[in-house]
């Protein structure tokens, strides 16, 4: 769900009080960011003429005769008052992210910022496996954009885990694939903690798991556990693995 962002114009007097302390006046713009950072900005260059990013404490008055804003974090202070008003507004903003594509419902566009896919116009939200990537396809079933993601082995899915499962597809392929090297029995695809591991089959008797990294698997290590190949370099299932010889 979009935040909104605000900005005053007029000419002011600009005070900071902390390691850069000055004073400055000038018609300016202050930009106040839903997470309370605020900027002043004059007509020269990029850079704010005064700032203070994600302030503890943010008061901001506004009247017929103007507006003025305090933001204070620790023994920094950022003052903003006004001798003349242009004006302000308020305006919906989100977190900018990379275009991929728009929700087959709302026809809103989706966006993906970080670890996640998000909606611009709603609350609309999926998260993404680990070192997953989005494919220019859409899924047959509900017509959401399809990722790729590796978990032992390359699959394509829905964005929806909901509509498809990882976690059913690492199943299929690799549930008692492997043996747990303590006891020698299968070790099962479960998800427990947030987390996707390749867990021991006679738990709680054998407690041995290992979550399972963002890579394929490539060949066997001396353990007898699989070898993956992951963005970092090659690896054992096991983490700790002694014997693996990468």
């Amino acid at each position: 769900m979009s935040e909104t962002i605000r900005v005053f114009a007029g000419d002011c007097t600009t005070t900071f009080e902390g390691a850069r302390a000055r004073t400055q006046r000038g018609r300016v713009a202050v930009v106040v960011k839903p997470d309370r950072t605020t900027l002043v900005h004059d007509a020269d260059g990029y850079q704010p003429v005064a700032w203070l990013t994600r302030p503890d404490s943010l008061t901001v008055e506004t009247d017929e005769g103007g507006f003025g804003l305090v933001a204070r974090a620790g023994e920094q202070v950022l003052r903003v008052v006004s001798h003349e008003s242009s004006g302000w507004v308020e305006y919906p903003v989100t977190e900018a992210g990379v275009p991929v594509g728009s929700h087959p419902d709302t026809g809103e566009p989706l966006v993906r910022a970080g670890g996640d896919v998000r909606g611009l116009d709603s609350d609309v939200r999926y998260s993404l496996p680990a070192g997953a990537t989005v494919l220019d396809e859409t899924c047959e079933s509900c017509g959401l954009p399809k990722i790729r993601a590796e978990a032992g082995d390359a699959f394509e899915i829905c964005l929806d885990r909901s509509c498809e499962s990882l976690d059913d597809a690492v199943r299929e392929r690799f549930d008692g694939e492997w043996t747990c090297p303590d006891c020698g029995s299968p070790l099962r695809i479960i998800r427990r903690g947030g987390r996707l591991l390749a867990g021991c089959d006679a738990y709680p008797d054998c407690e041995t798991a290992f979550a399972i990294p963002a890579g394929v698997v490539v060949d066997d290590c001396a353990c007898g556990l699989p070898v993956f190949e992951t963005a970092r370099g090659r690896r054992c299932l096991d983490a700790t693995c002694e014997r693996f010889e990468g």
